[in-house]
């Protein structure tokens, strides 16, 4: 999947999100499957269904972790992929 950081995120209407103590359960209605997440899956959830693209994610994200840049980069793009791959989100191209 070829991803650009220009693409906003949104969790899909199918996508049931309980965080309880910086940690989540997202469950796909149609599937009846859930995806956990720790505190910094959580992090990337909430950074990525909030901000206005991918890249101001990632920027906040790289604010408030103490992480490589491109290991950063991976670990989201990798994330992303997942995410998609449950059906958990949709990725909305930036309209110039």
């Amino acid at each position: 999947m070829s991803t650009s950081f220009d693409w906003r995120i949104t969790a899909t209407s199918d996508a049931l999100v309980s965080i309880i103590a910086g940690e989540s359960v997202i469950l796909n209605c149609q599937t009846e499957s859930y995806f956990g997440l720790d505190h910094t899956g959580t992090r990337m959830w909430t950074a990525l269904t909030t901000n206005a693209s991918i890249q101001a994610a990632y920027e906040s994200l790289g604010a408030e972790f103490d992480a490589d840049k491109d290991l950063l980069r991976r670990d989201l793009l990798a994330f992303i992929e997942q995410l998609a791959n449950r059906k958990l989100i949709e990725l909305h191209a930036e309209i110039r």
